[in-house]
C-alpha cells in the first residue's frame, strides 16, 4: 500500500485491478464487445444502406414532424447536404452510429438509476461523488484499461462516451422525479394507486421534460468525445480531425470540425422540444 518514500500505491492498486479483471473476466469483456459491436454495425447499416439522399430527406422529415417548423427543417436538410458536398457523409453516418449508440446505452443504464436515486437518496449520497469522478477525470485515464479489455475499434470509443455522458441521464431523471409536486403524488395515493403505478402515471409524466432535457445533454456530450474516441480506433468525423491535427492541415480540419457542429445543431434541434428547453 505504501512505498519507502511513504507514497500511496494508488496507481499500482489499479494496475492490479485491471490486470485482474484481464486474466478473469476477459469472457465479460469479450461478450459485451461483440454484442456493442453488433449494435453499433446494425445502426451503420441502417444509416448506409440507402442513399445519402434518401436519409437526408428522412431526417429533414423527421425534424419537421419533432418540431413543426420549417426554419428547422430547412436548416437540417441544408447542413447535411453541405457535409454531403464536402465528403465527410460516411463519416458522419459512423459519428451518428457512435454517437446512437452511447445515446441508446446512456438512457437505458441512465434513467432508472435516476429513478433508483430519487426513491432512494441514500443511493443518491452514494452515486453522486462517483458521477462527479466520471465527469471530471481526464478521458484518457480510462481509455487505457479500456484499450486493454476492449482493444482498438468504436468500441473501445463507445464506452469511454458512455462513462463520460450517463452522468447527465441519471441527474436530470432524478432532478424530474423529485421535482414532482407532493400533493400530486398524495392525491395518487388516496385514490389507491401503488408505488409503481405513481410512478408511471405521476412521476414519470411530470419528469419527462427533465428526462428529453437529459437525452439532448447526452447527445452533445457524446459528440464532444467524438474527437477523443478516434484516438482509440473509433471511425468518424473525429478521424479527419485527428489526421489533420497530426498533419497541420487547417482546411480538412475546419471543414471536419464545421460537420460536427452542424451535426450537433442539427440533433439538438430535433430533440429539444420547448419544454425541455425550459427544464434546462
Amino acid at each position: 500500500m505504501v512505498d519507502s518514500s511513504g507514497k500511496l500505491k494508488i496507481g499500482i492498486l489499479a494496475k492490479t485491478f485491471v490486470d485482474w479483471l484481464t486474466a478473469n473476466a476477459s469472457w465479460f469483456f469479450d461478450w459485451l464487445s461483440a454484442v456493442l459491436s453488433r449494435a453499433i454495425d446494425a445502426i451503420l447499416f441502417v444509416l448506409q444502406w440507402p442513399h445519402a439522399f434518401v436519409l437526408i430527406a428522412l431526417f429533414t422529415g423527421l425534424s419537421w414532424y419533432l418540431r413543426r417548423s420549417v426554419g428547422a427543417a430547412l436548416f437540417t436538410c441544408l447542413g447535411l447536404l453541405l457535409i454531403y458536398n464536402q465528403g465527410y457523409w460516411k463519416e458522419t453516418t459512423e459519428t451518428l452510429a457512435l454517437v446512437g449508440a452511447s445515446a441508446g446505452v446512456s438512457m437505458l443504464v441512465g434513467v432508472p438509476l435516476g429513478i433508483a436515486a430519487a426513491r432512494r437518496p441514500w443511493f443518491y449520497a452514494f452515486l453522486r461523488p462517483v458521477l462527479d469522478l466520471m465527469q471530471t477525470i481526464p478521458t484518457f485515464v480510462y481509455l487505457i484499461p479500456a484499450l486493454i479489455l476492449f482493444g482498438l475499434g468504436m468500441v473501445p470509443g463507445l464506452i469511454a462516451t458512455v462513462i463520460f455522458a450517463i452522468p447527465a441521464p441519471i441527474r436530470m431523471t432524478r432532478l424530474g422525479v423529485v421535482s414532482t409536486p407532493p400533493s400530486l403524488v398524495e392525491a395518487a395515493v388516496a385514490f389507491g394507486a401503488t408505488p409503481m403505478q405513481v410512478l408511471r402515471k405521476v412521476e414519470l409524466p411530470y419528469a419527462t421534460p427533465q428526462i428529453m432535457a437529459g437525452l439532448t445533454q447526452t447527445i452533445m456530450l457524446s459528440l464532444s468525445m467524438v474527437v477523443i474516441a478516434a484516438l482509440v480506433g473509433a471511425s468518424g468525423l473525429g478521424v479527419p480531425v485527428v489526421r489533420a491535427l497530426n498533419t497541420v492541415n487547417i482546411a480538412r480540419g475546419f471543414e471536419a470540425g464545421l460537420c460536427i457542429v452542424i451535426l450537433a445543431i442539427i440533433l439538438d434541434r430535433m430533440f429539444r422540444t420547448d419544454s425541455s428547453e425550459d427544464a434546462a
